[in-house]
């Protein structure tokens, strides 16, 4: 769509040039003041006159009617002035370079150079060790993962980094319920859940024994001074986790290019706070070392605490210089709630005060907070929904509806998976990523309206056609508004993509989804393909169906959904 919004900016300023004897106009900002009429039976783009009214000195409305009767091209079959608003109507001939251009591109379609040569890392996911997956860190995963591809898409060298909360206060507090509590046997036997049990016991402990949250905070340290027993178990801890983290990754096709922690950057802390010290930044306040950041309408930026154990601030300050000293990052893009808002505008600032100049590449991507029947979650108190345990419901109820519809499918198992994993994450990504969500898997696994099932369904009705077809056709001709309407759905898919890095929104990218499996939908329903009444109207509908089915299975790919072709 972008090419014809440039050939309608070009067309305007040489109509106004033209007219107005006026020459001062940018087409590319023209371009970017196209809209989309609300009602499609006005046009299929519309150029609001109210802009150009002060420099041209006359009313909108005359503005749109003189240019409308000034200008014809073959790229729009019908520019109508209405009121201030100048209307153009895409040709059949421009509809039929698009079905070309999706042909010739195939599944580079939507894609660009614009990152080339360009590094973009990427942190996300990183639950807490001894914890699991619960429904929360759905957002920072699958959000985090989906910009990574839309990046990868647009040419940019991507790092996504698992950055695992294996370090902290909160491993002290794992250390001492063991300790106290635990059974090595249980822990290998039921994994990541029996440390939860723990984790859970020693916060019902703390609230009748506060002295437990000292000797936590003593365990952390003699951890952080590498005392053998505190290590050893906390790296028992690491891979009873990790070895949880791995199924959910697989279900979700997630992987990861590198798997540095918070640990990770414990020998590279002490280089970043003695900078600080240099440089006169740090104070201290009742023993812990701090950086005012009052002149900046911050609270102060905790760096050391009183007993000289670090904080996330500083772990993570270590870690953005590590990242760009390793990968010379353009951009270092953070995932997570919104909830941390502050704590990065903290240590971003801290950055920029400690002279290094990559502090206007670090970007926070919040999003909002999920619930389940309007209750938050908190894995310390117990009230978590495991993401495990909705995966499988979601994947048990799919099987269900499988062997109802579709008893005969060979590979039952590996699409109930596909369609009740890709059910929550199609769920999740719907709305824009900022709005605090509450879950229901009913809405979730419907195959009608905005869902995940609807769109795999209606890839998978592509894949049907397109099989029973035999080769596919060249040619033919457009004979219906139900094919103009998929061929401008699909011109739309670039600037989408676009504006989902932009954005870093990929609910760009499920909403475009569902507009084009609706227009598909419509046209399937209203236009027989394999039974059309002559072989050039059947022709451009495979053409039409097979340009549907690539940019969907793209577009599905982009937001971390696998695509059954049989459902």
């Amino acid at each position: 769509m972008q090419k014809l919004k440039n050939q309608a900016a070009s067309l305007i300023a040489d109509s106004v040039k033209k007219l107005w004897s006026f020459d001062e106009l940018d087409t590319s900002e023209l371009a970017s003041m196209l809209e989309y009429p609300p009602d499609e039976t006005m046009g299929d783009l519309a150029f609001p006159c109210f802009k150009l009214s002060r420099s041209l000195r006359a009313a909108p409305p005359k503005i749109a009617a003189a240019i409308a009767e000034n200008i014809s091209t073959d790229a729009f079959s019908e520019i109508n002035a209405v009121g201030g608003y100048l209307n153009f109507k895409i040709s059949p001939a421009s509809l039929e370079d698009i079905l070309k251009e999706v042909e010739e591109k195939g599944d580079k379609y939507g894609a660009s150079d614009i990152g080339n040569r360009k590094t973009v890392v990427l942190d996300y996911s990183s639950p807490n060790i001894s914890k699991p997956f619960h429904i929360g860190h759905l957002g920072t995963t699958v959000i985090g993962h989906s910009l990574k591809l839309l990046h990868e898409f647009a040419g940019y060298k991507c790092v996504g980094i698992n950055h695992l909360g294996d370090w902290g206060t909160q491993n002290g507090k794992q250390i001492v319920a063991f300790k106290r509590w635990g059974d090595r046997e249980k822990v290998e036997r039921e994994g990541i859940d029996a440390l939860v049990e723990l984790y859970v016991k020693f916060h019902e402990e703390a609230e009748k024994d506060p002295s437990l949250n000292d000797a936590a905070r003593a365990e952390f340290k003699k951890l952080e001074e590498h005392d053998p027993e505190n290590i050893a178990l906390w790296k028992w801890f690491v891979d009873v986790s990790f070895k949880e983290y791995e199924v959910t990754y697989k279900q979700l096709g997630i992987s990861f290019d590198s798997y540095n922690g918070e640990s990770f950057y414990s020998d590279k802390m002490p280089a970043q706070v003695e900078k600080m010290k240099e440089l006169g930044l740090l104070k201290l306040d009742d023993g812990a070392s701090i950086i005012d950041l009052s002149e900046y309408n911050m609270p102060p930026c905790l760096i050391l605490k009183s007993d000289g154990t670090t904080l996330y601030p500083t772990r993570d300050i270590a870690a953005a210089v590590y990242r760009n000293n390793t990968y010379d990052f353009d951009k270092c893009i953070y995932v997570t709630s919104s909830g941390q808002s502050l704590h990065f505008a903290q240590w971003f600032k801290v950055v920029e005060l400690m002279g290094y100049d990559f502090y206007d590449k670090l970007i926070h991507v919040p999003y909002g907070t999920v619930s389940i029947g309007g209750a938050k979650l908190a894995t310390r108190s117990g009230n978590v929904v495991l993401l495990k345990d909705l995966f499988r419901q979601s994947v048990e109820k799919v099987r269900e509806i499988m062997d109802e519809k579709n008893p005969d499918l060979e590979n039952r198992d590996e699409v109930s998976e596909a369609v009740g994993v890709g059910a929550i994450v199609f769920n999740y990504l719907f709305n824009s990523r900022i709005k605090d969500i509450n879950f229901t898997l009913e809405s979730a696994l419907s195959f009608e309206g905005n869902t995940g099932p609807y769109a795999q369904y209606t890839y998978a009705r592509t894949c049907s056609i397109l099989e029973r077809s035999g080769d596919l056709p060249s040619g033919g001709k457009l004979t219906s508004p139900e094919e103009g309407e998929v061929l401008r759905t699909l011109a739309k898919f670039p600037e989408r993509v676009s504006a989902a890095i932009e954005e870093y929104e990929p609910s760009n990218i499920t909403r475009y989804i569902i507009d084009l499996c609706t227009a598909f939908n419509r046209f399937y329903h209203n236009c027989p393909i394999l039974q059309a009444e002559d072989d050039d109207v059947k022709a451009i509908r495979l053409r039409i169906t097979a340009a549907v089915n690539n940019v969907l299975g793209t577009a599905l790919h982009l937001i971390c959904m696998k695509t059954p072709n049989k459902i």
